[in-house]
């Protein structure tokens, strides 16, 4: 388990330096670079170590690690109270200014990150198919490449969610690059409805070889985290166990149905859904269920217990424990913790006891602490496993997020009402059968509360075209607002 999460060693990061802003120059690659790519590749570990690379740079602070799941997309989501004076640069994000240094900072290392990934996982593709054989296992090396393939499709969904046009009634066409080869050479740009074509043949590419060789096919999540302790399962080499900490055959699902979802394709977003939902092994074992109750009870605040897609990162003490608190940190003050969950008894619900924490009252006020990515003495847990399974977990993908899109596209409201319930079960939380409209808001209010800091929220507001976000009374979102620029130095026409 160490050696998957190790960041020494990972050469691989110096084949791709920024040089510049623009994405053709994050994809660019220089002879000495090729030089070291070719020794890099030679052996099977050089594979694995480029694979485990791209994950390292997902974890970055520009990326998952922080600004795509608990800072900048929830500031735009109008998510997180500041003290009076602080985080004013902050603050400008919330009304959708993109030309400060900070938004035009931010945005450009986003961005960045994100083709430097992308030109991470094609590097690994490039070299499979000429230093391939170097693997000598089948499946392995068909692994390998289905997860360079996920990634590359994974990394250009979050391009097209943040500085694609809005997905319904577009009146700002907005084309984008998609880089499907390491080149110093100009990438090509795509329309939207070109890009997205783009996204599910890299999906469906990657389902295709994890069909034949993915051990969560034929074993449990929870079974493959604990593949070198029980006797029953077998995997072809130790690369392949933990696969909620890589992509995965029903991450990849899931990753079909929320961009299904996205674009509004609600019939294939239910199949999708519904999929995860159901999936077994060949044995017909549930490959994991909703565990918000067990793992808030056992203090794992992001559930990961039914993650899909999870990172384990060693650094979420140090990117989130000083950020969330009262002084210069980030919180919720008291009635907007009241709003995030009006409608629903707070003493049974799970979220609302455990992931959020009354803090101590400052100036004469109270204000809820979030609790998510709060890590343990490392004293208090000797198992260190259990932190990179169970503390450490960022979500990317999790089975309630499948939930609400099954809710969401039911076909009848006694089909969601079914969904709905079991899904609030595993809140702690009793309902009544509502009606579609009804769940449909509450479909809304489920992704405030449910990915709260795990960057969701923005989403659902733009492909949903949403005027009036909460917690934002100035005035109504504008379309423009949902489309974050490209990079100035960017070569496209837009």
């Amino acid at each position: 388990m160490k050696n998957i999460f190790n960041t020494s060693g990972y050469m691989i990061f110096l084949l791709f330096i920024l040089l510049g802003s623009s994405c053709n120059d994050w994809l660019d690659v220089k002879p000495q670079a090729q030089m070291e790519s070719d020794d890099l590749y030679s052996k099977e570990k050089g594979f694995e170590d480029a694979l485990i690379a791209c994950y390292i740079k997902m974890n970055s602070v520009n990326l998952y690690g922080q600004n795509l799941s608990f800072t900048f997309t929830e500031y735009l989501a109008q998510f997180w109270d500041f003290t009076s004076g602080n985080r004013k640069e902050e603050r400008t994000l919330k009304d959708f200014n993109y030309t400060t240094s900070f938004a035009e900072t931010n945005i450009q290392a986003i961005y960045g990150e994100l083709y430097n990934t992308i030109a991470q996982a094609n590097s690994v593709l490039e070299n499979i198919q000429s230093h391939g054989t170097s693997i000598k296992e089948a499946s392995l090396r068909q692994l390998i490449e289905a997860e360079a393939i996920a990634i590359r499709a994974f990394c250009h969904t979050d391009i097209l969610r943040l500085f694609g046009q809005v997905p319904q009634n577009s009146t700002i066409a907005v084309q984008l690059p998609y880089a499907t080869q390491v080149s110093n050479q100009p990438i090509p740009y795509y329309a939207y409805d070109a890009f997205i074509k783009l996204i599910f043949q890299d999906i469906e590419t990657a389902q295709h070889l994890l069909k034949n060789c993915d051990p969560v096919l034929k074993y449990t999540f929870n079974e493959l985290d604990r593949f070198t302790e029980l006797a029953n399962v077998t995997v072809a080499s130790s690369f392949m166990g933990y696969r909620r900490f890589r992509f995965n055959y029903w991450a990849l699902e899931a990753l079909k149905a929320r961009l299904y979802l996205y674009i509004g394709d609600k019939a294939n977003a239910r199949i999708a859904a519904n999929n995860v939902i159901h999936a077994q092994t060949e044995n017909g074992q549930k490959i994991l269920e909703l565990s918000g109750d067990n793992d808030l009870k056992n203090n794992y605040f992001t559930c990961p217990s039914e993650c899909i897609l999870a990172l384990s990162n060693n650094k979420i003490e140090d990117n989130a424990s000083l950020m969330f608190n009262y002084t210069g940190g980030i919180f919720l003050t008291s009635t907007h913790f009241n709003e995030l969950f009006a409608g629903q008894e707070t003493s049974t619900n799970n979220r609302a006891l455990k992931t959020w924490k009354d803090a101590s009252q400052a100036q004469g006020k109270t204000y809820k602490e979030l609790q998510k990515y709060k890590q343990p003495n490392k004293e208090d847990v000797s198992n260190e496993s259990l932190f990179m399974l169970k503390y450490q977990a960022i979500p990317l993908l999790r089975l309630s997020e499948m939930y609400l899109i099954a809710i969401e596209t039911a076909q009848d409201a006694k089909e969601a009402n079914a969904l709905y319930k079991t899904y609030m079960e595993a809140r702690n939380v009793m309902v009544s059968d509502l009606s579609l409209p009804e769940l449909q808001n509450e479909v809304i209010n489920e992704y405030r509360r449910e990915f709260f800091a795990e960057g969701q929220m923005f989403y659902t507001y733009k492909r949903l075209g949403i005027k009036k976000m909460l917690w934002k009374n100035d005035r109504e979102v504008v379309e423009k607002d949902y489309i974050l620029p490209l990079p100035s130095s960017e070569l496209g026409s837009n």
